[in-house]
């Protein structure tokens, strides 16, 4: 269509343009058709006999947060004192 033509349209909202975007995939060096498990931790065995050279390993995050430390507990005469603030409330 010609610009001008096309410009009307839209204006109009008669023509709605839309991109299409496609990928070529491809196998690449490192393709395989095993799955194969990183390995983890080092252990001694894997140092004494030298396996460890040939094995992956899992890459080390460095900025993950790791677990939440647990969080502590109220002690047993604030639980009680609590207790009877809100039952005193509730009186009025």
């Amino acid at each position: 269509l010609p610009e001008r033509d096309r410009a009307e349209l839209k204006r109009r909202k008669l023509l709605l343009e839309v991109t299409l975007k496609s990928y070529w995939i491809r196998k690449g060096s490192a393709f395989s058709t095993a799955v194969t498990r990183q390995e983890t931790e080092l252990t001694p065995e894997m140092i004494s006999t030298g396996s460890w050279r040939q094995l992956p390993f899992k890459p080390y995050n460095f900025s993950s947060l790791g677990l939440a430390p647990a969080c502590g507990h109220l002690h047993p005469l604030l639980k009680v004192r609590s207790q009877l603030r809100q039952i005193f409330l509730e009186m009025g």
